[in-house]
Protein backbone atom coordinates (compact mmCIF):
# COMPACT_ATOMS: atom_id res chain seq x y z
CA UNK A 1 0.00 0.00 0.00
CA UNK A 2 2.48 2.07 1.29
CA UNK A 3 4.61 1.94 -2.35
CA UNK A 4 1.14 2.16 -4.33
CA UNK A 5 0.77 6.14 -2.59
CA UNK A 6 4.72 6.67 -3.50
CA UNK A 7 4.13 5.65 -6.70
CA UNK A 8 0.81 7.86 -7.04
CA UNK A 9 2.39 10.67 -5.89
CA UNK A 10 5.58 10.26 -8.39
CA UNK A 11 3.20 10.29 -11.14
CA UNK A 12 1.49 13.71 -9.51
CA UNK A 13 4.86 15.37 -9.19
CA UNK A 14 5.71 14.46 -12.84
CA UNK A 15 2.67 15.49 -14.76
CA UNK A 16 2.83 18.80 -12.37
CA UNK A 17 6.45 19.27 -14.20
CA UNK A 18 5.31 18.51 -17.54
CA UNK A 19 2.26 21.22 -17.10
CA UNK A 20 4.65 23.68 -15.66
CA UNK A 21 6.80 23.15 -18.84
CA UNK A 22 7.06 26.86 -20.96
CA UNK A 23 5.82 26.46 -24.04
CA UNK A 24 8.53 27.86 -25.70
CA UNK A 25 10.76 25.05 -24.41
CA UNK A 26 12.52 22.90 -27.19
CA UNK A 27 14.76 22.28 -30.23
CA UNK A 28 14.24 24.97 -32.91
CA UNK A 29 15.86 25.46 -36.31
CA UNK A 30 17.31 28.63 -36.51
CA UNK A 31 16.86 31.05 -39.96
CA UNK A 32 19.93 30.70 -42.11
CA UNK A 33 22.34 32.87 -41.30
CA UNK A 34 24.25 35.11 -43.77
CA UNK A 35 26.71 32.47 -44.91
CA UNK A 36 23.68 29.94 -45.48
CA UNK A 37 24.65 28.13 -42.94
CA UNK A 38 21.46 27.52 -39.85
CA UNK A 39 21.45 25.83 -36.28
CA UNK A 40 19.51 23.92 -33.88
CA UNK A 41 18.86 25.50 -30.82
CA UNK A 42 17.37 23.66 -27.22
CA UNK A 43 15.65 26.06 -25.63
CA UNK A 44 15.05 25.45 -22.08
CA UNK A 45 14.65 26.66 -18.39
CA UNK A 46 17.17 28.24 -16.59
CA UNK A 47 16.09 29.27 -13.44
CA UNK A 48 13.06 31.30 -13.87
CA UNK A 49 14.67 32.43 -17.38
CA UNK A 50 15.00 31.06 -20.43
CA UNK A 51 18.52 30.12 -21.97
CA UNK A 52 19.13 28.50 -25.85
CA UNK A 53 22.30 26.31 -26.72
CA UNK A 54 23.25 25.65 -30.38
CA UNK A 55 23.29 21.67 -30.02
CA UNK A 56 23.69 21.17 -34.08
CA UNK A 57 25.28 23.03 -36.81
CA UNK A 58 24.26 22.67 -40.72
CA UNK A 59 25.50 24.16 -44.02
CA UNK A 60 22.96 25.68 -47.01
CA UNK A 61 23.26 22.44 -48.20
CA UNK A 62 21.83 20.44 -44.80
CA UNK A 63 25.11 18.75 -44.36
CA UNK A 64 26.20 18.75 -40.37
CA UNK A 65 28.95 21.03 -39.57
CA UNK A 66 31.70 20.87 -36.55
CA UNK A 67 31.37 23.99 -35.66
CA UNK A 68 33.11 25.33 -32.14
CA UNK A 69 29.71 27.17 -31.22
CA UNK A 70 27.88 23.76 -31.15
CA UNK A 71 27.07 23.15 -27.06
CA UNK A 72 27.73 27.23 -26.47
CA UNK A 73 24.75 28.43 -24.86
CA UNK A 74 23.78 31.51 -27.28
CA UNK A 75 20.38 32.85 -25.29
CA UNK A 76 20.67 33.55 -21.74
CA UNK A 77 17.92 35.89 -19.02
CA UNK A 78 15.24 35.25 -21.16
CA UNK A 79 12.26 36.34 -19.20
CA UNK A 80 8.66 35.26 -19.94
CA UNK A 81 5.99 37.86 -19.80
CA UNK A 82 3.21 35.52 -20.83
CA UNK A 83 1.20 35.40 -24.13
CA UNK A 84 4.18 34.11 -25.63
CA UNK A 85 6.56 37.16 -25.19
CA UNK A 86 9.81 36.78 -23.81
CA UNK A 87 12.05 40.12 -23.01
CA UNK A 88 15.22 41.43 -21.64
CA UNK A 89 17.51 38.52 -22.31
CA UNK A 90 20.85 38.61 -24.62
CA UNK A 91 21.31 36.46 -27.58
CA UNK A 92 25.11 35.83 -28.99
CA UNK A 93 25.11 35.93 -32.91
CA UNK A 94 28.04 33.28 -34.05
CA UNK A 95 28.01 34.52 -38.01
CA UNK A 96 28.91 38.04 -36.40
CA UNK A 97 30.57 37.20 -33.43
CA UNK A 98 28.28 39.81 -31.21
CA UNK A 99 25.37 39.66 -28.54
CA UNK A 100 22.58 41.34 -28.61
CA UNK A 101 20.02 42.47 -26.19
CA UNK A 102 17.13 40.18 -27.63
CA UNK A 103 13.48 39.46 -27.25
CA UNK A 104 11.55 36.75 -28.45
CA UNK A 105 7.70 36.17 -29.60
CA UNK A 106 5.87 32.94 -29.67
CA UNK A 107 3.37 32.12 -32.60
CA UNK A 108 2.30 28.86 -32.69
CA UNK A 109 5.62 26.54 -34.03
CA UNK A 110 7.22 29.98 -35.04
CA UNK A 111 9.48 31.85 -32.78
CA UNK A 112 10.84 35.34 -33.85
CA UNK A 113 14.10 36.39 -32.53
CA UNK A 114 15.31 39.82 -32.23
CA UNK A 115 18.47 41.34 -31.25
CA UNK A 116 19.48 45.31 -30.98
CA UNK A 117 23.06 46.46 -30.51
CA UNK A 118 23.39 50.32 -30.29
CA UNK A 119 20.70 51.07 -33.04
CA UNK A 120 21.43 48.11 -35.18
CA UNK A 121 18.54 45.68 -35.22
CA UNK A 122 17.95 42.46 -36.89
CA UNK A 123 15.60 39.08 -36.30
CA UNK A 124 15.27 35.72 -37.63
CA UNK A 125 11.76 33.07 -37.42
CA UNK A 126 12.87 30.34 -35.47
CA UNK A 127 10.73 26.92 -36.18
CA UNK A 128 9.82 24.30 -34.11
CA UNK A 129 12.03 21.20 -35.13
CA UNK A 130 10.41 18.10 -34.25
Amino acid sequence: MKTAILAFAAGLALSASAALADPAEGRWRTQPDDNGNYGVIQISMCGNTLCGTLIESYDGGGNALQSPNNGRQIVWDMEPHGNGEYRDGQIYAPDRDQTYRSRMDLEGDRLIVAGCVLFICRDQTWTRDN
